[in-house]
């Protein structure tokens, strides 16, 4: 089974983080939400306040202005204004 997902977190000016993480958690409109290997496929738009994703059992915090995420078959696609 797969335990990480390929993440991509793109800004206007170009890509700030590519690679495999284990975890993610978002700011959503609607409430902060975690994603995990094997998630629903989803699209959301994000507010202003920190993406948190899991690499290699280390916690990166990225503070985001809002964007949309695209989860598919354990790809998750992050576009965000800082």
């Amino acid at each position: 089974m797969n335990k990480t997902m390929d993440m991509t977190i793109a800004t206007p000016e170009g890509i700030v983080f590519e690679g495999k993480v284990e975890s993610a958690k978002f700011p959503g409109v609607s409430g902060s939400f975690m994603v995990l290997p094997r998630h629903a496929a989803l699209i959301a738009a994000l507010t202003a306040g920190k993406i948190t994703y899991t690499q290699g059992g280390t916690s990166t915090e990225l503070t985001i202005q809002g964007g949309f995420v695209e989860v598919k078959k354990d790809v998750i696609s992050v576009c965000i204004e800082m």
